[in-house]
This record gives structure tokens, C-alpha cells and sequence, in this order.
């Protein structure tokens, strides 16, 4: 299947890397999931909810760099805001595998 799109539809997506500052349960979540507050540089610490709890703990999330989707609007999930989306893959469980840069990098850096 070939669905191109041009650079301008590419950067409207605002993908920028950022470290996570904190983690924490989220038990009100329908689905398993953290609360995560994530540092993404000039744009300050954002929110986020991710259901990632088959393959991460708490203590191993805070200090590593995730990509990020910024510019989508904030959504509320039970009683937490969630600002950013932190990206990741299915793995072949279908748990989610955080996308995260090969080498660390500033922290509000845009994916290009």
C-alpha cells in the first residue's frame, strides 16, 4: 500500500524527545497504565498516561528519553490530564516497547 505524504503533513507532527522525570501507578486507568510526567526541555514537564506496564517498572522509567507527540490535544484519562503522547511499538505480545532515541540528546529536540 503506498499512502505518501509531503514533508509540510511530516512536521505538522510535532515528535520531540523528552526524559521521564517521574512514574507512578495509575490504578483509576481502565486499562493498566502509569502516570508519567516527562521533561521535554523548553516546552517545561508534560503530562502523560502510557499503558506500558508488561514491559517497564516504575523505578526503570524515571531517567530515560521517550519520543513524544506534543502538539495533539491534551486528553483527560479518569482523573489525569494527559498532554503528550509517548510513542512506542507492539512487540510481538503486543506489549508496548517505548521508541527512544539511540543516544541521549537534549531534552525538547524535534524528531527531523
Amino acid at each position: 500500500m503506498e499512502n505518501k505524504i509531503i514533508w509540510e503533513q511530516f512536521t505538522a507532527v510535532d515528535l520531540r524527545v523528552g526524559t521521564i522525570v517521574e512514574a507512578s501507578a495509575f490504578p483509576e486507568a481502565r486499562k493498566p497504565a502509569y502516570k508519567l510526567r516527562v521533561d521535554l526541555g523548553e516546552l517545561g514537564i508534560k503530562k502523560s498516561s502510557a499503558q506500558i506496564t508488561q514491559r517497564y517498572t516504575v523505578e526503570e522509567l524515571v531517567g530515560k528519553q521517550v519520543i513524544c507527540v506534543t502538539n495533539f490535544p491534551s486528553k483527560q484519562i479518569g482523573p489525569w490530564l494527559s498532554e503528550v503522547l509517548v510513542t512506542g511499538f507492539e512487540d510481538e505480545e503486543g506489549f508496548i516497547v517505548l521508541a527512544q532515541p539511540q543516544a541521549p540528546v537534549p531534552n525538547g529536540k524535534r524528531l527531523i
